[in-house]
């Protein structure tokens, strides 16, 4: 199942898992949540974390912001269709009553916003941007805004009878997943080009059509990352959501049984995690004086440039206008550059998506080790 803007189908641990994944896929999340568990292990500000998630971990809460698109089919009011939560009652329906408040829309104009527009933002890469810069992609509810907004509902700072439905609880597991969305660079970064398939700047006036970062580029390399994936019709947002991050865990072998497969691959994924939070990460604090609720535009600004070499590392062709779901797009190829620093464009992005994270995760533990900790009401 294909669900409208950042959806994809992955391959994990040798076998197929279809769903509605948007950012990282679900190993990429996984491993921002459990970073920032191990960071945050044993301390004060765990307990009050995990008392207002029902003692679901940060691992496993970063991935239901995604598991929730399944309930844009049929709706919230079959409680035993996936997904549900019922060993969390409290948690369950604090999600359905946060569905309901933000359900799925293609009307941009729509007075009750999307759940979906909460996990991206799509500046322009073109040129040098920052996040205020320009207004081009930028909304209200974009994960800029919705992670500040977060911050200020566990803060106090926002009362938690908000019109979005944001309760604490439901604030926690959103953070857990859009720290994760904030560090793909194309959840932050989109081309925009013109008819005629030329890139262009919209906010120096260049009418200018969307890639929506990359979720309707098919992505053409000189080798594949992850040979036991099927790569018919692998599009550049999709590569950054999961091959990108598969690529820094052991290949598996194809001899082995699907089952062995998937405990090897957790083991992997267990192993980098505590690796990862043991290490403290390089320049992932934010400078003195950016304010709790600015993190997130700090954030945006900071992966802007690898969002922007993302696209510079690629030549797009046959770019052309098309309608995706009610929605006009410009759709096409990219064809991998051959760099001056001979580094493959997977080896690149895997590198890449290693840093982000690892600072993700010790990020997450942060934020909300700080926002529990400076509550302004109860």
């Amino acid at each position: 199942m294909i669900f409208q803007r950042r959806g994809i189908l992955i391959a994990f641990a040798g076998f197929a898992v279809s769903g509605p994944l948007f950012g990282y896929g679900p190993t990429g999340h996984e491993i921002v949540g459990g970073i920032a568990d191990r960071v945050i292990a044993n301390t004060p500000s765990a307990k009050k974390i995990y008392a207002l998630t029902d003692g679901i971990t940060l691992e496993r809460a970063s991935v239901i912001a995604d598991e929730i698109r399944a309930w844009d089919k049929s709706g919230v009011d079959d409680l035993n269709a996936f997904p549900n939560y019922a060993e969390h009652p409290k948690i369950d329906s604090l999600l359905r009553e946060f569905w309901r408040a933000n359900p799925p829309t293609q009307d941009p104009q729509s007075p009750m916003p999307s759940h979906h527009w909460f996990h991206y933002t799509d500046v322009p890469v073109l040129n040098p941007h920052k996040y205020s810069d320009g207004k081009t992609g930028r909304s209200q509810w974009d994960i800029v805004h919705m992670i500040a907004y977060c911050v200020d509902v566990l803060r106090g700072d926002k009362p938690e009878d908000n019109p979005r439905k944001i309760s604490k609880p439901v604030a926690v597991i959103l953070l857990a997943h859009y720290v994760g969305d904030i560090h793909q660079p194309l959840h932050v970064g989109a081309e925009y080009f013109n008819r005629a398939g030329q890139a262009v700047d919209p906010d120096k006036k260049q009418v200018g059509i969307k890639d929506e970062g990359g979720n309707t580029v098919f992505l053409h390399l000189f080798r594949t990352p992850v040979p036991d994936i099927n790569h018919s019709g692998l599009k550049l947002h999709g590569f950054w959501d999961n091959e990108a991050v598969l690529v820094n865990l052991p290949e598996w072998s194809p001899t082995l049984l699907k089952e062995q497969s998937y405990q090897e691959n957790k083991h992997a994924i267990r192993k980098l995690t505590d690796q990862l939070a043991k290490e403290e990460p390089q320049h992932w604090r934010q400078p003195d004086g950016v304010a709790l609720r600015d993190f997130a535009e700090f954030w945006a600004d900071e992966i802007l440039p690898v969002a922007r070499e993302a696209h510079e590392r690629l030549r797009f062709v046959g770019m052309h206008e098309t309608v995706d779901q009610n929605r006009v797009v410009m759709a096409g190829i990219a064809r991998e550059r051959a760099m001056p620093d001979h580094i493959h464009y997977a080896d690149w992005s895997g590198t890449i998506v290693r840093e982000e994270l690892h600072k993700a995760g010790w990020r997450l533990a942060d934020l909300l080790t700080r926002a529990v900790e400076s509550t302004t009401s109860p």
